[in-house]
């Protein structure tokens, strides 16, 4: 935004924002959450590679107009690393998102909570073996309580439940698609000395093209079909706060501290999953999500502390 429309109290508000990781996570966590709500509404409205595609367009095209001239500025910086920023947004854009649509198909929702809460001890072991960062004991704690929550979450307060899971096709999708965001999340420590805003305009076309072929094979495999009317405000939804936001959020947070701690926020997700569930599906609270949400809230702040 420039200055001749930008308020002072705007621009204190952006400064703030950007500068307080803890509530760029937990707004991109928000997101994410209604996103796992919102593709479960998208089975039958919309195919996975068409949304994942026209999501991707949209958002590269709005991207190229507000930050062309950051593009332009940074492009001696950016030119090097292209082969880079094409990896990045396969792996974090293209590849995680349609994997996640099409295992929405053939899997549970206990599975799919379940294997994404494997993200944050995934990302950790990520940052350890290829940058050696340093892992406190602390935090290996406040994972494994973030986890136990998660798991309550997927688990409906029945552990029960947990020994009657089955492996299939969506399963391991879901778990590639996990593996792959993670390692996205590591690779974001080597990402170019850019703005946030003009890294994630870089990613975006990269995206796009991919998210291209992927829809000519779904086409080929005649697994495509035209959006509903739902399925256009599924992909209005999408592409504005899980495509957009979310993402320039997560990128700046992990820039502040670090993709090991800022992992460790994904763990919200299902909690933030079932309380739009409640609100949208009209399903009912629960006292173990009470419980699930107080050890994935204390998981990060136990992984949080630091000594002097």
């Amino acid at each position: 935004m420039s200055e001749s429309v930008s308020s002072p109290a705007t621009g204190r508000i952006f400064r703030r924002l950007s500068g307080n990781p803890y509530l760029l996570l937990v707004l991109t966590m928000a997101m994410w959450g209604g996103h796992s709500v919102v593709s479960r509404l998208a089975v039958g409205e919309i195919s996975p590679a068409s949304l994942t595609c026209l999501r991707w367009l949209v958002v590269s095209s709005l991207m190229f107009s507000l930050t062309w001239r950051g593009l332009r500025a940074h492009w001696p910086v950016l030119r090097p690393r292209l082969g880079y920023l094409a990896l990045m947004g396969t792996l974090g854009y293209t590849a995680y998102n349609t994997l996640l649509y099409w295992s929405a198909h053939t899997t549970t929702a206990i599975n799919i909570s379940i294997i994404n809460a494997a993200m944050p001890a995934l990302i950790f072991a990520g940052a350890l073996l290829m940058f050696g960062q340093r892992v406190l004991p602390l935090q290996w704690v406040g994972m494994i309580v973030s986890m136990a929550g998660v798991v309550i979450t997927a688990a409906k307060g029945d552990l029960s439940t947990l020994v009657n899971l089955s492996v299939n096709r969506g399963d391991i999708l879901i778990l590639i698609a996990t593996i792959l965001y993670a390692g996205y999340s590591v690779l974001l420590r080597s990402r170019p000395a850019v703005p946030s805003l003009v890294f994630f305009a870089a990613m975006a076309p990269a995206a796009a093209i991919s998210s291209i072929l992927l829809l000519g094979v779904e086409i080929a495999a005649g697994e495509f079909f035209w959006p509903s009317w739902k399925g256009w405000l599924v992909l209005v939804f999408v592409a504005i706060f899980p495509s957009l936001l979310s993402q320039i959020f997560f990128i700046r947070a992990v820039e502040l501290i670090g993709a090991g701690r800022a992992g460790l926020f994904t763990n919200l997700m299902p909690l933030f999953g079932a309380g739009f569930a409640m609100l949208i599906l009209g399903e009912v609270l629960a006292p173990f999500h009470v419980v699930a949400l107080v050890l994935v809230i204390g998981g990060i702040l136990l992984a949080e502390l630091r000594r002097r």
